[in-house]
């Protein structure tokens, strides 16, 4: 039955479902209180501040790098996962408690916000760090459209449930019920880390395997921090300068989505066309059911095509089509857009990112070391990521404040940023092949 969705071969069904079933609960925890960040700080600040915070989140993060670099270095791999879990599992526990006592709503969207920027962005990332370690690279090309399916569903499920949640419990009980999840991801990771020692490491049997070999998972990762393995690497570099660019331009249309949302939201609660919603609620519904849309669409993309794409054109191919994608949405905005199509233009861009690109990028890593599968990553998965969203937050205040940018002016600024990053993917895929060869080559010489 799974290989009508991805080429599984033999025995690799049950780490690639256990796999899946961990990212698809990660995923789940996270989009059931996505729409209590986007309630929050619109509801209390408005959709400029939601794009200024992505600066605080990326100060933040270099701080968080380094001490999750660090623990990588003193523990092995099950207890890193544990650890992090844990500590963001005990903030929602400190969240909901501060709703209790009467946080006025503008200082919980900020510190919401801020804070979710940072879980978001390190959880995943530290998940596919596993999910690399745990696979060879024609293994991982084969299995991630698999894997990342169990995302994608998560999202999917995750957004229908908050839509479901928030009128019963409210937006912050949903706060419980993401840390109810995110503990039984913790058990399920720790278990696939056990199995795997057991079955030994990349499909071989234990009697195969050298102690060195069967040790090596229980093993910390080599002293060194996660910026320095990217700032020494071309590939690397690449690789961070893409997801920073691509992140400037989804964090752009995402302003302008919540701005065009925000002003419709309060014209129709003004006029009484809320349906009995307030103005945080309104939001909160509508980014529930847009999430969902987005999500859908992704699950759509990641069950079908990835996969196909892969086996298709390979790494390089898949990695242009998400960028082109982004290229005709933006000149639809540029040209004028209602809040449906503007809805529909980021579902279908965000849809792709989730699945094919999400899945492309992690790909990129297995054909790098252990150290920059979880250290290096975690670095351009979050720090990159919101310092394209920093330069985004820049241009929206340059564009807002000085120079009155609209809406189409913004849309052409992110058609010239994905003409950038189409660029740019040209050479990383120069600079994979060069790796490639020179493992191959590597490989020869062992042998």
């Amino acid at each position: 039955m799974l290989r009508l969705f991805t080429d599984i071969r033999t025995g690799e069904a049950g780490k690639a479902l256990l796999l899946t079933l961990n990212v698809f609960m990660l995923l789940l925890a996270y989009y059931i209180i996505k729409p209590v960040r986007d309630a929050l700080i619109l509801a209390g600040k408005g959709a400029e501040i939601k794009s200024y915070l992505a600066g605080a989140q990326a100060v933040l993060l270099v701080l968080v790098i380094k001490l999750f670099s660090l623990l990588a270095s003193k523990v092995p791999r099950h207890l890193l996962i544990t650890w992090v879990t844990l500590f963001f599992i005990f903030n929602l526990f400190i969240f909901y408690f501060l709703s209790i006592f009467g946080v006025p709503l503008a200082t919980m969207g900020i510190i919401f916000f801020i804070w979710i920027g940072i879980y978001n962005l390190l959880v995943p990332a530290q998940f596919w760090g596993f999910a690399n370690d745990l696979y060879s690279e024609e293994e991982g090309k084969r299995l991630f459209p698999l894997i990342a399916f169990g995302a994608t569903s998560g999202a999917v499920f995750g957004s229908r449930v908050a839509g479901w949640l928030i009128r019963p419990l409210g937006l912050y009980k949903l706060m419980l019920v993401s840390a109810g999840i995110l503990g039984l991801c913790i058990l399920l990771a720790v278990y696939i880390h056990k199995r795997e020692i057991r079955m030994g490491l990349a499909g071989q049997s234990e009697k195969n395997m050298s102690p060195q070999q069967q040790s090596l998972a229980e093993q910390p990762l080599k002293k060194g921090g996660g910026f320095n393995l990217v700032f020494n690497s071309r590939y690397l570099v690449l690789i961070a300068l893409v997801i920073g660019l691509y992140n400037f331009i989804n964090a752009t249309g995402e302003y302008i989505l919540s701005n065009v949302v925000t002003r419709t939201a309060a014209r129709a609660v003004q006029d009484g066309l809320s349906g009995g919603l307030d103005l945080k609620d309104y939001i909160g519904q509508f980014f529930a059911d847009y999430q969902f849309l987005t999500n859908l669409i992704a699950l759509v993309l990641q069950l079908f095509l990835v996969s196909r794409i892969f086996k298709w054109i390979g790494l390089g191919g898949a990695l242009l089509i998400f960028p082109f994608i982004a290229l005709g949405g933006y000149t639809f905005i540029a040209l004028g857009a209602s809040l449906l199509i503007i809805k529909w233009v980021k579902a279908l861009e965000n849809g792709t990112d989730y699945s094919l690109m999400n899945t492309t990028k992690h790909a990129l890593f297995l054909i790098t070391t252990r150290e920059d599968k979880y250290k290096a990553k975690a670095a351009i998965d979050t720090f990159f990521v919101r310092g394209g969203d920093v330069l985004a937050a820049l241009g929206i205040f340059l564009g807002t404040t000085y120079l009155a940018l609209g809406v189409d002016k913004f849309a052409r600024i992110n058609m010239l940023g994905v003409l950038i990053w189409i660029t740019l993917c040209f050479l990383i895929m120069r600079e994979y092949k060069r790796l490639k060869q020179r493992a191959n080559q590597s490989g020869t010489e062992k042998r």
